[in-house]
């Protein structure tokens, strides 16, 4: 098990998409990657109460609400669930009345007492980090949230709100969510990975595996996609990002491993990194993205992956 920063949440290093939920995979699909993966030992998932407002006939919060009906269904005593505020086409932003509003929203469509922990999705410029900081920390006080966490934010503006927080007395963010995987490190490496280590925060990345790049499902320079999503993966599939895909294959087959299991253990093995998130749209998909969360590499094998990926860098 691994511990999320310095909170009390304890988790299978692997942290199930809800992303999914409500867009490419229906009611009876979640409900059956939800069992798989609670049942290899998953007891983590990630949403935010945006998803999924951008598919038609879709309001936002239809990923928040299938996992609250499993979980009504299914009782699981040991899940963590993590959602997220500021996209909800009703709640945007993080002023302190949206913050409050939304988070009230998210706990009854997940059908809970209290979110484990709930992020800040996106930093928002219109409201005062202040106010932002100070309704969060409400939320902890008041028993709807136990902890907070930020996502696609900088590291001066985490390092901003830890200030803030730290003066007022505040909660403090324990885990953050970066764009982070193979073909995309330099950033994160660079930035938020020293401030995470600072303040004893975890990384929860997010795009684990590169829109299905990461999974050999593009193994040709001429690759397509049929979606935007699956475009933009089809674009890494350069020489170099080839090369990668060819190197994961030859680590993984050496434990008897998928591309896509040895791209998350690539993602466990580095520095603050709790746990990856990654989706399932597919029943099947779920044992690779379990072994992802068991799987360990040697450090020679863990250097091999960290050097071929670097000309692959998107």
């Amino acid at each position: 098990m691994t511990r999320i920063g310095r909170s009390d949440l304890d988790i299978l290093p692997l942290s199930l998409g809800g992303n999914v939920f409500g867009w490419t995979a229906d009611r009876d699909t979640s409900f059956a990657v939800l069992d798989a993966f609670h049942a290899g030992g998953g007891d983590f998932i990630d949403t935010a109460d945006g998803y999924s407002a951008w598919v038609s006939g879709n309001s936002g919060g239809e990923s928040e609400t299938l996992i609250g009906e499993w979980l009504a269904s299914r009782k699981p005593a040991d899940v963590v669930v993590a959602t997220k505020v500021s996209t909800h086409p009703e709640f945007r932003g993080l002023a302190a009345g949206t913050v409050r509003a939304a988070a009230e929203a998210s706990l009854r469509r997940l059908g809970v007492e209290t979110i484990d922990l709930y992020y800040a999705h996106f930093d928002d410029a219109d409201t005062p980090l202040e106010e932002t900081v100070a309704a969060f920390a409400g939320l902890v006080s008041d028993g709807l949230v136990r902890h907070i966490a930020v996502s696609n934010y900088t590291a001066a503006r985490i390092r901003e709100w830890i200030s803030l927080a730290e003066t007022a007395g505040a909660a403090l963010p324990v885990a953050v969510q970066p764009h982070y995987n193979l073909v995309h490190r330099t950033e994160v490496e660079t930035d938020i990975v020293p401030v995470a280590e600072q303040y004893g925060m975890s990384l929860v990345p997010y795009s684990a595996l590169a829109s299905g790049f990461l999974t050999g499902k593009y193994r040709s320079t001429d690759a397509t996609g049929s979606s935007p999503r699956a475009a933009g993966a089809a674009q890494l599939a350069t020489p170099a990002g080839l090369a990668l895909i060819d190197a994961l294959a030859e680590v993984g087959d050496a434990h008897d491993a998928s591309i896509a299991a040895t791209s998350l253990a690539w993602l466990r093995a580095q520095p603050t990194v709790a746990a990856p998130i990654a989706s399932a749209s597919k029943l099947e998909q779920v044992a690779d993205l379990l072994t992802g969360a068991r799987l360990d590499l040697t450090a020679d094998e863990i250097q091999h992956l960290s050097r071929v990926s670097e000309g692959a860098q998107a």
